[in-house]
């Protein structure tokens, strides 16, 4: 029967036997603490009967996150810290020390929203396969541990999750602005790659891709934010001359995580239709290491629609985009983005809101033990910010909602209920301003069938081209757009 070995903290996770199955490594941390906030390595020895005996913790706190705790070959501990301001690799010596293997201003670690992530793995006793992230574009490489040197592997691929190493392979899924998700293998001694299946089978024209640029501009507080600028791009269609396009913002979920530049069919949906796309990693964003993850802590609802706002008007400024078709999208957490947006600001002209949540009290009223601590760092400790949470819900400011919106929604959504969207769009109805509701039986957070997929999307664009007056290139079904 099952044994517990260990008790007492709220969260465990990565749990790590040494190749001698005598040592366990784990991490564990508490509420209010997600494990990007801080997390605890603790090892222990086991006995003959698998009892944990002599535990210690030999990194980590409140203000270190820890990730994936992994054992060489020979017995030597490694684990990925952001004690120096960014997740890099570390391992624990004989005598009890933690040296860096390789001190870089780039991230080897993620956010642990879900168990099993990887991004590393032993070749050798002496070879680690990495990925890591630089300034949000994924890298694959070698690194030499005696001698902390890495070699980086020339590969096409921006974004890379899920290494895993072993019998002079590794695998991964990697993906590249012009290549879908795909599961490739290397050869851990020359770098050399197969793929092997791909997560999109359809051929695509390389011609029709619209490829990112990496952009940083000036937002809130004299910082920087970062986003990827995706120019509309379809060789059948010359837009008139002097014309500049509609630009569409986005804004990513979770809030923690990070937009990345694998393709994504979705964007190119919008950019082959003459539509401009900034995909913006708001300060809060993984990536860009620790001190910036952290800006998001107490001001969700506020630095994130910061730099979205100041995205579009650097891209205005630059003369690249239609001020007069700023469009601000989002889903979850993206999509509470778009609706403070729209309702404390007044820059953009539409928005696009898919189950996005309005309400950030019942939010942290009705979650899962995982998440229920999460908007203490976020926004403040509930019911004690109470005010706060009631000032930054765009469900009791509706009446400042002055641009056309249009609404995506699943009847069974968990999250965030159906009457929210609905008081937003009577406040809109209210006012006389175009909005459209469309929702979606037996969908809940996050649209999941294919065909919901397609629909919302060819409903977006419809509504585009009416609110803009947008000749569109092809024939989509209709939907009612009240006051429009």
């Amino acid at each position: 029967s099952p044994q517990v070995l260990v008790s007492g903290h709220d969260f465990y996770a990565s749990p790590a036997l040494s190749p001698d199955g005598r040592r366990l490594a784990y991490l564990a941390w508490n509420h209010p603490n997600m494990p990007w906030d801080g997390t605890e390595l603790w090892l222990a020895e086991l006995s003959e009967d698998g009892q944990r005996i002599h535990p210690r913790r030999i990194a980590g706190g409140a203000h270190e996150s820890i990730f994936q705790p992994q054992w060489s070959p020979e017995g030597t501990l490694y684990f990925v810290s952001d004690r120096s301001g960014w997740w890099n690799l570390y391992r624990l010596t004989d005598d009890g020390t933690v040296h860096p293997v390789l001190p870089m201003e780039a991230e080897f670690g993620l956010p642990q929203w879900v168990f099993g992530m990887s991004t590393y793995g032993f070749a050798s006793a002496e070879e680690i396969i990495a990925a890591f992230s630089e300034g949000g574009i994924w890298r694959l490489g070698r690194i030499d541990v005696t001698g902390g040197r890495l070699t980086r592997w020339e590969m096409p691929f921006t974004y890379i999750e899920q290494v895993r190493v072993g019998e002079g392979r590794a695998a991964f899924f990697a993906a590249s602005p012009a290549q879908p998700l795909s599961l490739v293998v290397a050869d851990t001694h020359t770098g050399n790659f197969e793929i092997i299946r791909t997560s999109v089978t359809a051929s695509l024209d390389s011609r029709y891709i619209s490829l990112p640029e990496s952009i940083t501009f000036p937002t809130g507080d004299g910082e920087q934010a970062h986003a990827f600028f995706y120019p509309p791009t379809n060789p059948d269609y010359t837009p008139p001359s002097g014309t500049r396009p509609p630009l569409i913002v986005l804004g990513h979920s979770g809030p923690t995580g990070a937009t990345d530049t694998r393709l994504n069919l979705k964007t190119q949906f919008w950019t082959g239709r003459g539509f401009a796309v900034l995909d913006v990693n708001y300060r809060g964003s993984t990536g860009y290491g620790r001190a910036y993850r952290e800006r998001l802590n107490g001001n969700w609802g506020v630095v994130d629609v910061e730099d979205c706002i100041n995205g579009a008007r650097f891209l205005v400024q630059q003369g690249r985009v239609n001020p007069e078709q700023l469009i601000i999208r989002g889903s979850s957490a993206g999509g509470y983005t778009v609706l403070a947006a729209l309702t404390f600001h007044d820059l953009f002209r539409a928005g696009a809101c898919y189950y996005g949540i309005a309400d950030l009290e019942r939010l942290v009223q009705h979650n899962h033990k995982f998440e229920s601590r999460y908007f203490d760092r976020l926004i403040g400790p509930y019911p004690a910010q109470k005010e706060r949470y009631r000032r930054r819900s765009p469900i009791h400011f509706t009446d400042r909602l002055n641009c056309p919106v249009i609404f995506f929604q699943g009847s069974d959504d968990p999250v965030v209920p159906p009457e929210q969207m609905e008081m937003m769009v009577e406040a809109l109805k209210r006012k006389g301003m175009p909005v459209a509701c469309v929702m979606f039986p037996g969908e809940g957070h996050g649209f999941r069938k294919a065909d919901t997929i397609r629909r919302a999307l060819e409903n977006e664009l419809y509504f585009y081209g009416r609110v803009f007056k947008l000749p569109l290139s092809e024939t989509v079904e209709p939907i009612t757009i009240e006051n429009l």
